[in-house]
């Protein structure tokens, strides 16, 4: 007698993101073991990310070179500028996205620049740029549009300004650490006069005696809630009031815990995430638990992370948190790979989603006010927008978790594969299917073919491709079927898509199998 034909449903594929860390076996089946070039949208879909089209047409003095530091300065009365560095030269963006190279504009020689890993923070209309072993310098708007000078050949300049390369700007002033022979001192400039070191409000900092765990040397600087964030390699300082300097206390310090690059420091509005030296931290979270084993949101695939960031330079790395795309992006430019930390949702373990890029390559990264994301490249800025990068394709991957189907003791022989997406017009779905933990797919490729949107239940199911409903976002929605064929007790299934112009997301998953040999 005949087997009955049974069906195996994976609603949210992939919605838990990636999962490299535990055992597939006992995985849910929302978890990947591999999402790349891949984001979960909002509706917890997995689908294509976007890729990046060019802003600048042509690249100036830029040249060939890779884009080390992007910056937004918003002037008071709410002009805004995009400063970068290049090819040891700083630049702005005209309004009509042109390359215009800054030149010096001081009294003296010009300084020699010869890396481009600027640190960089505005102030009461003036953009500062701070990087070690370099004299900090400013692009200030209202004295020239076109050139930069040092800070100090800047008019009323007191004291002498450290030569750091940390530095953000809050609470109405500058904060810089990290200069060639001092490792564990803050200084604060006068209140909204980033050139002013000796005089008014400034002053230091030395935690240099207050490190929990010893010796440590400052790594980053953030700010969050009226407090100073001290970030140390191994270790984590906050200072309360630090509105006002000469009030500030320390109210609390974790060992053991700390920032591993400045660049991976970003502020969420409600958290502070930074990559440790053991994955991507939570600040809030570590601050509350101040256990090195608790609140790693990368925890899914911390070994795989860990195991690319040691071929990395660490001052290379660089991070971005969009609001408006709701991740955290950490970029490994040694081993070519994006991170992509969801933070919509937190899963049940504390970490969040995860998926990974491997074709896009930011060499600088910057979230502008109005929502855009900006990526540096070879030569160019790029918006994250379209599905192309630039004019290149780019290949979405996305394979579920080993599965017995339900049946622990018996074989399943598979039928049919149907892979409900969203988009995709006139593009290829290619469905693999393996069995036992081999790598030995077999595959057949879907067309999923050009298709107007149409209403629920109008459309005919047809053999291969359906459009089946109208989408809330006026994507269709259509079903892909294949024929499959072997036999196993653990299946996984895949899904490739070359992603060429037009956007696509998985929705379902259906394997149809018999029940095969009992053991």
């Amino acid at each position: 007698m005949s087997q009955a034909l049974q069906t195996a449903s994976v609603q949210a594929p992939g919605f838990y993101g990636l999962n490299t860390q535990d055992s597939p076996l006992d995985l849910s089946s929302g978890f990947a073991l591999v999402a790349t070039n891949c984001v979960i949208d909002q509706y917890g879909r997995i689908g294509a990310r976007n890729g990046w089209s060019r802003i600048n047409a042509a690249s100036g003095n830029l040249g060939a070179n890779d884009v080390g530091v992007v910056h937004e300065l918003v002037q008071p009365d709410g002009t805004i500028t995009v400063l970068f560095a290049g090819n040891n030269k700083l630049f702005k963006l005209s309004s009509t996205n042109t390359v215009t190279e800054l030149t010096y504009g001081g009294g003296g020689t010009a300084p020699t620049i010869t890396a481009n890993n600027w640190s960089c923070a505005s102030l009461n209309g003036i953009t500062y740029f701070f990087q070690t072993g370099y004299d900090p310098l400013i692009y200030d708007p209202a004295v020239s549009t076109t050139t930069f000078r040092r800070v100090s050949e800047k008019t009323g300049y007191v004291g002498t300004v450290p030569s750091g390369d940390i530095v953000i700007s809050a609470f109405g002033r500058l904060w810089v650490a990290n200069t060639a022979s001092i490792k564990s001192t803050v200084y604060f400039s006068d209140l909204l006069s980033g050139h002013v070191w000796s005089t008014g409000t400034s002053g230091s900092l030395n935690v240099d005696r207050v490190w929990t765990n010893g010796a440590d040397e400052i790594t980053g600087l953030a700010t969050h809630n009226g407090s100073l964030i001290i970030f140390g390699k191994r270790q984590i300082l906050v200072y309360a009031n630090a509105t006002t300097p000469s009030t500030m206390s320390l109210t609390d310090a974790v060992g053991g815990i700390g920032c591993t690059a400045r660049d991976t420091v970003q502020s969420t509005g409600k958290d502070i995430l930074f990559l440790s030296n053991s994955g991507v931290r939570s600040f809030a979270r570590t601050i509350i638990e101040k256990s090195a084993p608790l609140g790693d949101l990368s925890k899914n695939v911390r070994n795989d992370l860990m195991a690319s960031l040691a071929s990395e330079t660490l001052a290379n790395v660089k991070s971005v948190y969009s609001e408006k795309e709701a991740f955290y992006l950490l970029t490994l430019p040694a081993t070519k790979q994006v991170y992509c930390f969801d933070t919509r949702v937190q899963l049940q373990d504390g970490s969040f989603r995860v998926t990974v890029w491997d074709s896009i390559e930011p060499t600088a990264l910057l979230y502008r006010r109005n929502g855009d994301l900006v990526i540096g490249k070879n030569g160019y800025l790029g918006k994250y927008e379209n599905y192309q990068d630039y004019t290149s394709t780019y290949r979405l991957m996305y394979y579920t978790n080993h599965s017995d189907l339900g049946a622990q003791n018996a074989t399943s022989v598979l039928k049919k594969l149907k892979t409900v997406v969203i988009g995709g017009s006139n593009q290829f779905v290619t469905m693999k299917w393996a069995f036992d933990f081999t790598a030995n797919y077999l595959s057949s490729n879907v067309s999923i073919p050009t298709q107007s949107v149409s209403e629920y239940g109008i459309a005919e199911y047809g053999a291969n491709a359906t459009v089946v409903a109208q989408y809330s976002d006026g994507v269709a929605l259509q079903t892909l079927v294949t024929q499959a064929s072997g036999a196993g007790k653990i299946v996984q299934t895949g899904y490739e898509s070359t992603i060429n112009g037009n956007p696509l997301s998985i929705q379902r998953i259906e394997i149809q199998f018999k029940d095969g040999k009992q053991t």
